[in-house]
């Protein structure tokens, strides 16, 4: 199971060295913003944000989006140095254990997934990721979880990249019948599940929970094969991942995969299946 970063869980606080980063950053947005002659205020109204947004930045309790950070950079006149920290700041948005995998997803050509105990992270709507972090205990802060959200968000344009990677996914039956967050948030999840299963470059695939044969017993796990022909795996459980690259520790994830995809209904049956979930819903 993927914790804080990818399918469900996600609890961590900010790290010291990812929280001592962000308050660093922000010390930069204020000698800027003073040196530009603006209160927090005056800058939130050029920027589209509140004065006590302004102020989260600037104490580092706020991870700001990529196109906030261009906008305080040309507003206070930063000429760029603003803008050059935007990706160590997109780091903060994960658990450090996460962070590394984060950028080898980003770098994927091809990304094979399988999640038994909810939809992958990579997979969730706005609301079903919201409801997942809501749940965690010990319970996050409200600004905590909508970092985590934007973060997950904005993981997903792996599925717009161009070159476009091969995906696929084989999600456990459980994990789709499960109504994280109430049967409205889960019939807009798998509406979301067929979007992207009619995608040329995505292959969902639903594992019955009547299968007698089952190869994934010993749990979730993503596999990412990267254009340079390495080829990585991943897995977490907890607060705890651990990354593979060694040929002897992947290639057995991958004949379980393998296994796990012809156990599974095909992409076209698991889409007939998701369709027929929504209907009772």
């Amino acid at each position: 199971m993927d914790t804080g970063a990818d399918s469900g869980t996600g609890g961590m606080e900010l790290d010291d060295s990812r929280g001592g980063f962000l308050k660093c950053f922000g010390c930069q947005v204020k000698l800027f913003r003073e040196a530009a002659g603006l209160t927090q205020a005056q800058l939130g109204a050029l920027v589209g944000y509140s004065e006590a947004q302004v102020a989260a930045v600037e104490q580092g309790r706020r991870i700001p989006k990529p196109d906030l950070i261009d906008a305080i950079d040309r507003a206070v006149g930063a000429r760029g140095v603003l803008k050059a920290m935007k990706k160590e700041v997109a780091k903060a948005r994960y658990p450090s254990f996460f962070q590394r995998y984060a950028e080898l997803e980003a770098q994927a050509a091809e990304l094979h997934a399988y999640d038994n105990h909810v939809i992958k992270g990579l997979l969730q709507t706005e609301d079903y990721a919201r409801a997942v972090f809501t749940m965690w205990r010990p319970l996050l802060g409200e600004e905590v979880i909508e970092q985590r959200v934007a973060a997950r968000m904005e993981r997903q344009k792996l599925f717009a990249r161009r070159p476009a990677p091969l995906l696929s996914f084989v999600i456990e039956e459980q994990a789709l019948r499960r109504p994280v967050g109430g049967h409205n948030v889960l019939r807009g999840q798998l509406e979301q599940l067929l979007l992207f299963g009619h995608e040329r470059n995505v292959e969902i695939q639903v594992m019955p929970t009547e299968r007698v044969q089952h190869a994934g017993l010993g749990g979730a796990f993503t596999l990412i094969h990267l254009p340079d022909q390495r080829r990585i795996g991943y897995m977490e459980v907890q607060e705890a991942s651990i990354l593979y690259s060694e040929p002897k520790k992947v290639s057995p994830l991958e004949a379980t995969y393998g296994v796990l995809r012809a156990q599974a209904l095909t992409p076209s049956d698991s889409l007939a299946f998701i369709e027929k979930l929504l209907g009772e819903l």
